[in-house]
């Protein structure tokens, strides 16, 4: 039981590491080292654009709730810089390019 165990450990940080990946049948579900890598400038395009947008004179905001919402957005690009899954990090980058959509209509999301 405890062997088992131990290959399970080593299995899923293997996952985790991105040495090891899973098929099914649509593809790889974590992503691999060069699927980071091909994401990483459309997210750090983003995350610069969000904080951009957040500037804008349009949004009547203090300058301490901007601080606050720009102290959000480095709080959730820093949880998603976490995420392995394609399907996940999919949806973040969609719900990113819909965020900063609202942003720049003036409106907070």
């Amino acid at each position: 039981m405890l062997v088992l165990g131990v290959v399970i450990f080593f299995f899923l940080v293997l996952l985790v590491e991105g040495i090891c990946t899973i098929r099914m049948a649509k593809g790889l579900v974590w992503a691999t080292t060069e699927d980071l890598a091909r994401n990483r400038a459309k997210v750090l395009s983003l995350y610069r654009q969000i904080l951009r947008s957040l500037n804008s004179p349009e949004l009547l905001l203090t300058h301490a709730a901007r601080l606050a919402k720009k102290a959000e957005v480095r709080s959730i690009f820093l949880f998603g810089a976490e995420e392995r899954s394609l399907h996940n990090i999919a949806d973040l980058i969609d719900a990113a390019n819909y965020s900063l959509s609202i942003l720049k209509q003036g409106r907070l999301p």
